[in-house]
């Protein structure tokens, strides 16, 4: 851009009170910027003695799905439903996994900021992580692109935000448990940094749970398995667990010291992810609701895109549902100690 086109850029941006930035999205006729905005930046180009070419309506630039990782099954669904929806409406994407070897997720935001960038789906992102700054998508919301959120609500962003109720799904997984006369129920879960995590330590210590039912380590099946031996040795028999991978974990950990699942000890997991019916035993299991958040999610993106606006910041909270499998049974009427 020559001197007197930023020139140009800045005078408009000033006159039309908006930032520079925005005057470029509708130079370019790029989406994510409000009716009454554009006709302000117009407005100025025309009062300056400024011709702008008028830009019809046109098809929507690609949205960037956000993902922390593709190793994990819930993730790679979430990835899997959104693109289906958007590629039904018309709409581009292009998947940006944040893995340890690959690009993070603030170098992906940074990289797309000035692109042609219609909106953004982000799955458990940094919001998710209350030891992260949200200021990466504080930008990009500022430059005008609409972004949504699944399972990582803040109060710091202009944006929607779409999440399994965590409070629920332990709510029915105690519920469960003690139907079957489990009295010593753990609870493993990831680091309480995270957002789903500490929601299900909130929810399970508000049922009558003490911190020595409690252990936080990874959402992984070896944090599963570190969990499941601490719980295991203080005499629990049930563990509900952050994700079925977590379960997996315990459930290994439960047959390295010669337990029987659900016999000695009753495995709940979160997510019901692909196979776990077919697990040994099959993995009783909370279902998280992924296509209808991921539908009220690309809703609202859509929405947003089109309109020009932002979406409704209120956080909507979905139902999941316990699948009862073979993982739990009845509490064993002698607990024992397994060291």
């Amino acid at each position: 851009m020559t001197s007197v086109a930023k020139a140009r850029l800045a005078d408009l941006a000033a006159a039309a009170g908006v930032s520079t930035a925005t005057v470029s999205r509708v130079l370019n006729g790029k989406p994510g910027v409000r009716p009454d905005t554009r006709d302000a930046v117009h407005a100025a180009a025309e009062a300056m003695g400024y011709t702008l070419e008028k830009t019809g309506p046109r098809r929507p630039g690609p949205v960037a799905i956000m993902l922390p990782e593709l190793s994990n099954p819930s993730f790679t669904a979430f990835a899997e439903i959104l693109d289906s929806l958007l590629y039904a409406a018309g709409v581009r994407t292009f998947v940006c996994p944040a893995g340890p070897a690959g690009m993070s997720e603030d170098q992906h935001l940074a990289a797309l900021l000035y692109t042609n960038l219609a909106g953004i789906v982000s799955v458990s992102g940094i919001p998710a992580n209350n030891t992260l700054s949200v200021e990466p998508y504080q930008r990009v919301i500022a430059s005008g692109i609409p972004t949504v959120f699944i399972n990582a609500p803040s109060d710091e962003l202009a944006a929607g935000f779409f999440s399994c109720s965590d409070a629920e799904a332990v709510a029915a997984s105690v519920a469960h448990l003690r139907t079957l006369g489990h009295t010593r129920i753990g609870l493993a879960v990831g680091n309480e940094r995270f957002t789903p995590a500490r929601r299900k330590v909130a929810a399970f210590r508000a049922l009558g749970f003490g911190p020595d039912s409690v252990s936080t380590t990874m959402f992984t099946a070896e944090g599963g398995q570190v969990a499941a031996g601490r719980l295991i040795a203080s005499g629990h028999t049930a563990v509900v667990c952050g994700s079925d991978l977590m379960a997996l974990g315990v459930v290994r950990e439960a047959h390295v010291r010669g337990m029987s699942v659900p016999e000695d000890l009753s495995v709940v997991g979160f997510d019901d992810s692909p196979l776990m019916a077919f697990t040994d035993p099959g993995l009783t299991t909370v279902r998280q609701p992924v296509r209808p958040i991921a539908e009220a999610a690309v809703s609202a993106l859509l929405r947003a895109i089109s309109d020009g606006t932002t979406p409704d910041p209120t956080e909507v909270l979905f139902h999941p549902d316990l699948i009862i499998r073979r993982s739990t049974g009845p509490a064993p009427s002698r607990p024992a100690l397994h060291a």
